[in-house]
């Protein structure tokens, strides 16, 4: 499973990849987790609003920071 963070560097970008990769090594994930902060990246995706939350190159979630949990939830989602 690859997990990617884009934003431009905000602290809400850096705080939304932390969480994530705190939820990563806590579950226990096979999972590699990669903050991008190359704008024109999240432009590729057709997305105007940052951060950007992907599972395995899909975004699911877009211009917010969430809880942990729906952190969790929208990874676990694609895993199924």
């Amino acid at each position: 499973m690859k997990i990617q963070v884009l934003g431009s560097g905000c602290a809400n970008c850096k705080r939304l990849y932390e969480l994530t990769t705190e939820i990563v090594r806590e579950s226990r994930l096979e999972a590699s987790v990669d903050y991008i902060t190359d704008v024109s990246k999240i432009i590729e995706l057709g997305i105007m609003q940052s951060p950007v939350l992907t599972v395995n190159g899909k975004p699911v979630m877009t211009g917010f920071v969430p809880n942990k949990e729906k952190i969790k939830d929208l990874i676990f989602k694609e895993l199924n």
